[in-house]
């Protein structure tokens, strides 16, 4: 039996701009690639990780990548007021992190998971050496092979590879996922940075999952489940949760609804339909009063879910401060870090702006305690996307949200956020390519800006944001966020990309933007107006 360590604790050491020229603690691992010395750890061996600073700049827990790990502290020679570091260890069996597909030959991190009636039908799959860092320089292929009526559900419960918010266009660590069984299928996901309860399906019975890591810097990796569903109303995991109370709370859709006050419960597939329409009970006329319906939405592959309304009436309770809990009221659900979440409450006659999911799933519960002769209901028309409602461009398939604009094509047209004028969904990044003639420019001329973020647009504040680069692959260009009025943009070359990324807290009607590829005489004129450059 073989087990792994892992320590985490408390730490304070002295920092300076270099953590070798200062106090640090120096991370020593056992992987089987040794030095010049004999194996194991020894003054030969080198060090896999060096920490300095304070608890926050140190990882959560440190796991070793087999069955040794060494710490070593050296303090400096000035004095400081540092306090060291104190933390727990322990030894964990290194079989609770086996992937439980089976591994092709030769290979070092490949692995085909297929659906047999004698198998179980779910499992698990890690990256290499999870929950330690995963190796620099690897590819790894997970490829699900389901049966015909079958499709593949895949959740991704952590997912950590490097801190940030970049685009993933700019990271050397990253996941793809593909609707098929090769690398020329349509994108599904692109998942970099830092992911939490992220979950896809697939449209058909192959799903293939690339895991590409590049960097000097790994990160944890990930740890994911899958699970073969039978592409059937009653076999879904929608349903299940609805008949079964015992079951996995974490595949359930939808807050919980009594089945003595809601006669209305619905599910929409994009299996069966693309589109469709929801009323509310006896819609023209008013709903019963006590009325509590629940409608769950479930798409497939890049698909999102979008409604648009087209009729809103609620009763409001006269007098009251306009507060959704305590009037008729359509609440909106999406899942965020694995959970459920309210996205939103809607009440009275106003409409509600269109909205999309952040996943393949989306919920709506409707509680209408009061009704009158006055309150309609509400009409709301449905569609699975998978074009984002933009509208506009040509979708590449190799990125679950990209879209190419060429001069040779068209000369002047618009581009939009996702689901605009509605709000943008969150957890999405969207990437436009403009590609001139090579006497040719890109202006951008932004009619409309509502981004959620605070300047200079990072992490630390929890903005969106959207990014301008004259390079297919730019850390350095400067992002823009919040309300602006007037935003104009002019490339210097003849490529533009635009890059739009939100994160999972708040929500804004993104942006509008009309676009001309110039000739480089007309566009000195076009400069002279812009509020920036690229």
């Amino acid at each position: 039996m073989t087990f792994r360590a892992y320590v985490y604790g408390r730490w304070k050491l002295s920092f300076v701009d270099n953590c070798t020229r200062g106090d640090y603690l120096k991370v020593y691992y056992e992987d089987g690639v040794h030095g010049p010395g004999p194996p194991g750890i020894n003054e030969y061996s080198s060090w896999s990780k060096i920490l300095c600073g304070n608890r926050a700049d140190a990882p959560p827990a440190l796991y070793s990548h087999g069955p040794v790990m060494v710490l070593e502290l050296k303090s400096g020679e000035k004095p400081s007021n540092a306090s060291g570091f104190i933390g727990t260890y322990r030894f964990i069996d290194r079989r609770n992190f086996e992937t439980d597909g089976v591994k092709a030959t030769d290979a070092q991190c490949d692995y085909v998971f297929s659906s047999q009636t004698d198998r179980p039908t779910h499992g698990r799959l890690y990256s290499p050496r999870y929950p330690s860092s995963y190796p620099n320089k690897v590819r790894c292929n997970y490829l699900f092979n389901a049966r015909k009526h079958e499709r593949i559900k895949l959740v991704f419960e952590e997912a950590y590879l490097q801190k940030g918010d970049e685009s993933c266009l700019n990271r050397l660590d990253i996941i793809k996922v593909f609707d098929g069984r090769i690398s020329t299928a349509p994108v599904i996901a692109m998942l970099c940075n830092e992911i939490v309860g992220y979950e896809i399906l697939s449209t058909g019975p192959d799903l293939l999952v690339e895991f590409t890591a590049k960097s000097d810097t790994p990160g944890q990796g990930f740890k994911a489940s899958y699970q073969f569903i039978m592409d059937d109303n009653s076999s879904t995991d929608l349903d299940s949760s609805k008949k079964s109370s015992a079951g996995d709370s974490s595949i359930a859709v939808g807050p919980a609804v009594s089945a003595a006050t809601s006669t209305c419960d619905q599910v929409f597939r994009s299996d069966k339909s693309h589109s469709g329409k929801l009323i509310s009970p006896l819609y023209p006329s008013p709903y019963p009063p006590k009325t509590q319906c629940h409608y769950d939405f479930l798409a497939r592959g890049r698909q999102r879910v979008r409604l648009v309304f087209e009729d809103f009436s609620l009763q409001r309770v006269t007098g009251s401060i306009i507060d959704c809990e305590s009037m008729d009221s359509l609440d909106v659900f999406l899942y965020v870090d694995g959970r459920l979440e309210k996205m939103g409450s809607y009440c009275g006659n106003d409409i509600p702006k269109p909205i999309m999911s952040n996943g393949p799933k989306l919920s709506i519960e409707f509680r209408g305690i009061y009704s009158s002769r006055y309150s309609r209901g509400f009409k709301i028309s449905y569609y699975f996307v998978e074009d984002y409602a933009i509208g506009t461009g040509k979708q590449l398939p190799e990125f679950p949200c990209a879209f190419v604009y060429n001069s040779t094509e068209r000369r002047k047209g618009v581009m939009v956020s996702p689901n605009h004028p509605g709000l943008y969904p969150r957890d999405t990044e969207c990437n436009y390519f403009f590609y001139a003639r090579k006497n040719e420019r890109v202006h951008v001329h932004f009619t409309h800006f509502d981004v959620e973020g605070v300047v200079p647009c990072e992490a630390v504040s929890a903005s969106d944001y959207v990014q301008f680069s004259s390079k297919m692959i730019d850390k350095q260009s400067r992002r823009y966020c919040g309300q602006l009025r007037e935003l104009q943009i002019a490339s210097e070359g003849n490529f533009l990309r635009v890059t739009f990324r939100s994160n999972d807290r708040l929500d804004g009607t993104g942006f509008r933007a009309e676009y001309i590829f110039l000739k480089d005489s007309e566009m000195q004129r076009a400069r002279t107006d812009s509020s920036g450059k690229i």
